[in-house]
């Protein structure tokens, strides 16, 4: 039978854990402030290095802010900083493996296909004149590749900020950055633009004719080619 020895936690990593429960427990809400150093070196009876660095790993996890001559104040946590906590994790990841580039190309067809059924179904007249704006700047940034590039994310986020849940607009957020950090260059569709511009404008009516099919069949389109767009570069630059 193979021995597997017992290891030791940090200090830092106990104070971590009690920390975390009691701000889940409510003892700690938002706004307020933790003890002091010294009162959780007592109620924890450790020095002052393992209390030092859970406040830190607290917050490098958004959990607080810590303000010198103030304390550590308890901050709110939101879908955004979460999903800013394993953004580094992810592009690490994907770095590393082209399947799961593809992987992720994937995820965001399915993604964005749920996202346009919801706007199509959901979206107010307040919304759809969000959307025609977005299509506005998007159409008046032809000739400026960059911020067509810019206009052309901004739309897709409105799209998935329709749902009205910051959860989908944030992991919508997320996925066109992974892209994007991956291969700008190739993500631009340079070249395309009159075509991606003319994929929006239709993708923006089927929504503001509350027609959720034809909105899923022209994203699904917009993005089939992207990806066939994407990959004929990604070949060039390999070859």
């Amino acid at each position: 039978m193979n021995k597997e020895p017992i290891r030791r936690r940090k200090l830092s990593h106990e104070v971590l854990d009690r920390l975390l429960a009691r701000m889940r427990n409510g003892d700690f809400p938002v706004g307020t402030t933790l003890p002091s150093e010294r009162e959780l070196m007592e109620q924890f009876a450790v020095g002052r290095p393992a209390v030092r660095e859970a406040l830190q790993a607290l917050e490098r996890m958004g959990f607080i802010k810590i303000v010198h001559g103030e304390g550590a104040l308890v901050t709110p946590i939101s879908a955004a900083t979460v999903l800013g906590q394993i953004s580094d994790a992810a592009m690490h990841m994907l770095s590393g493996s082209k399947s799961l580039l593809e992987d992720l190309k994937e995820a965001r067809v399915f993604f964005e296909v749920g996202m346009v059924r919801i706007a199509a179904e959901r979206a107010s007249d307040e919304d759809i004149a969000v959307l025609r704006g977005a299509l506005a700047e998007h159409r008046a940034s032809i000739t400026n590749p960059e911020k067509f590039h810019e206009t052309d994310m901004a739309l897709h986020r409105a799209i998935a900020t329709i749902s009205q849940n910051r959860v989908y607009s944030v992991v919508s957020q997320a996925m066109l950055k992974w892209l994007e950090n991956f291969h700008a260059d190739l993500v631009w569709n340079l070249g395309a633009e009159e075509m991606v511009l003319e994929e929006h404008e239709e993708i923006v009516e089927c929504i503001a004719a509350h027609d959720p099919d034809r909105a899923v069949e022209r994203m699904v389109q917009h993005l089939t080619r992207a990806n066939q767009h994407y990959n004929l570069e990604r070949e060039k630059t390999e070859s």
